[in-house]
């Protein structure tokens, strides 16, 4: 068994940004005690709004093998075109 405590993932919402951006990690031993430190090594500019910190091991990713069957265009995925159903009269335009 490792004594080392589990990696975390930092993302920060900047002041001007709507979406959080990952911007590094840090070993802590439970989450609190890592947002404390991600706000201390990673805002201390005052560059955020927002902190997440999520456990390295909970984050799942697609692999780079898998682009093509998971990024497919829709083009080929009929049914999500609109032209796939039928729209009553009385809806008129859409």
């Amino acid at each position: 068994m490792s004594n080392e405590w589990p990696l975390w993932e930092v993302f920060v919402r900047g002041q001007h940004g709507l979406a959080h951006r990952h911007v590094g990690s840090l070993h802590a031993p439970d989450a609190e005690l890592a947002l404390n430190n991600a706000r201390d090594v990673y805002t201390r500019r005052n560059e955020g709004v927002s902190l997440w910190v999520v456990k390295s091991t909970d984050i799942t990713a697609s692999a780079p093998g898998d682009k093509e069957p998971l990024f497919e265009p829709s083009n080929a995925k009929v049914y999500r075109h609109p032209s796939f159903f039928d729209i009553p009269d009385e809806v008129g335009h859409m």
